[in-house]
């Protein structure tokens, strides 16, 4: 419901309409393409560097995990082991853009270290809904899964990293029911995860303009929210937003992070200062970054 602010004489001001933002001010938080204009730079180099990384290395590009033309994923193995651990990543877009192919410059940092990588692709609105998404996503791992041994991977150490869109649909997928989806599937299907600048309670996207595309009910943007959807138990998790994130990004991660901490669950919180949206997730391919070695630590098995 609308909070009603004080109304000026002179001028009227506009109703909050989440938390104390009016239409204008949430909007303005979660435009992130305006908010950083330099946005293609990073997409260009992003893409640039990612050929470049499939061209030198072994990979197997475009695996079917389900039916659907985006239901693919791209596979990097790690070299001369055949039970690795795996570190499948979910890349942003606000559900709505980027692609799989943009995040194979992530993989050379976790191949170094003996970690095959996945980059995992799932549809895109408006011809998919968020909560299909989210079941492509929990495919896409249970794949993963199924398929480990074919690709020299331990499948008691499959990991999930995601950034923004990625990290909410991460989020989600450390709060899945893995038996109740396939009764042969373990209770820990993922042995930990990673979050960075990840979208945790979607009624602020169901309220913005993002939703003309997005389509999100209250009752979905409710049950698609990593927020109100907490498991009860969970692997540990790495919580990452950068310093120079909008304060919704900030507040959304805050929140996140206590809920999670609220239910007894085993969460890193890692800082990321000066970094914005978009140089955020670089930190995870960057060996020297205290993301990168939390995550590095986490596949180890000395981040629990």
């Amino acid at each position: 419901m609308a909070v009603q602010v004080e109304a000026g004489t002179a001028n009227q001001k506009a109703a909050a309409i989440f938390r104390h933002y009016d239409q204008a001010a949430l909007d303005k938080q979660l435009n992130l393409r305006d908010r950083w204009p330099d946005h293609p730079v990073f997409f260009e180099r992003w893409a640039r560097e990612s050929a470049a990384v499939r061209a030198r290395l072994t990979a197997h590009l475009d695996l079917s995990y389900g039916t659907a033309a985006l239901e693919t994923l791209d596979l990097f193995p790690a070299e001369g082991s055949s039970s690795a651990p795996l570190l499948a990543f979910i890349h942003g877009g606000y559900w709505k853009a980027l692609d799989k192919s943009d995040y194979s410059y992530l993989a050379p940092t976790f191949l170094d270290r003996g970690t095959a990588y996945a980059s995992l692709n799932y549809g895109l609105a408006p011809g998919t809904a968020i909560g299909a998404m989210i079941d492509q996503i929990r495919q896409a791992l249970i794949w993963l899964y199924r398929h480990a041994a074919d690709y020299g991977i331990d499948p008691q150490r499959i990991y999930v990293a995601g950034h923004s869109a990625g990290g909410h649909l991460a989020a989600m997928a450390l709060s899945t029911d893995w038996p109740g989806m396939e009764p042969d599937l373990p209770a820990r299907l993922l042995a930990g995860g990673c979050s960075i600048s990840g979208v945790y309670d979607l009624e602020a996207v169901r309220l913005s303009f993002h939703n003309e595309i997005l389509a999100m009910s209250e009752a979905e943007a409710a049950g698609w929210s990593p927020l109100h959807r907490l498991p009860p138990q969970a692997p540990p998790l790495i919580l990452a937003v950068g310093s120079e994130e909008t304060d919704e990004f900030r507040c959304q991660h805050a929140e996140y992070a206590a809920a999670w901490e609220e239910r007894g669950l085993k969460l890193h919180d890692i800082p990321l200062p000066d970094l914005h949206h978009f140089s955020a997730v670089d930190a995870l391919g960057d060996a020297g970054h205290p993301l990168c070695v939390a995550m590095q630590q986490m596949v180890a098995g000395q981040l629990s």
